[in-house]
């Protein structure tokens, strides 16, 4: 039978019981783990300053619509707030330290942390809609870097970019160049 499924269940129960203290990450995780975790913590840093961000802009927001699209900043906020933690918990799995050291999240950060100007509905909306724009770029790039090594962290990040996507295009529906 061609492409039969074939594995060594009793090297893989050994090697289970030698290295247990290493957690989830076993021999099938082929991710330079440093790396990986840096990486892991550029979106931990990049997450939070989205939340920080669409929440200032709930606050701050002013115009006609303002309870409108304050609500779906608040609504993206508490998204990105989930992001920032599912993506602190894998960095934890995999054995490193989540990186919420306020000090250096904006240079850590793919996106910047830009307060319009002015107060508007517009402006707030463009600068989201960019940082939108910049993180599905980046992490586009992500899943394509981690490919197949880390199946689990490639996954996370790309439930993370589907929701990015909805955000950029729930904000363009908003913006008005």
């Amino acid at each position: 039978m061609q492409n039969q499924f074939a594995i060594d269940v009793s090297r893989i129960r050994q090697e289970a019981r030698k290295n247990i203290t290493k957690g989830p990450v076993t021999p099938a995780n082929k991710a330079d783990l440093e790396r990986l975790l840096n990486v892991l913590n550029q979106v931990v840093a990049t997450e939070m300053v989205c939340y920080l961000r669409y929440t200032q802009n709930a606050i701050v927001a002013q115009g006609i619509h303002r309870e409108q699209v304050a609500d779906l900043f608040r609504e993206h906020a508490d998204e990105e707030l989930d992001h920032f933690k599912r993506v602190s918990d894998r960095v934890n799995q995999l054995g490193g330290n989540p990186d919420m050291d306020p000090a250096t999240l904006v240079s850590r950060s793919h996106t910047e942390y830009v307060t319009p100007a002015e107060t508007d509905l517009q402006g707030m909306i463009r600068e989201n809609f960019v940082a939108e724009r910049i993180v599905i770029e980046t992490y586009t790039e992500i899943v394509r870097w981690i490919g197949e090594s880390d199946p689990t962290s490639r996954r996370l990040i790309e439930d993370i970019l589907e929701e990015e996507e909805e955000h950029a295009d729930e904000l363009n529906d908003l913006y008005q160049p």
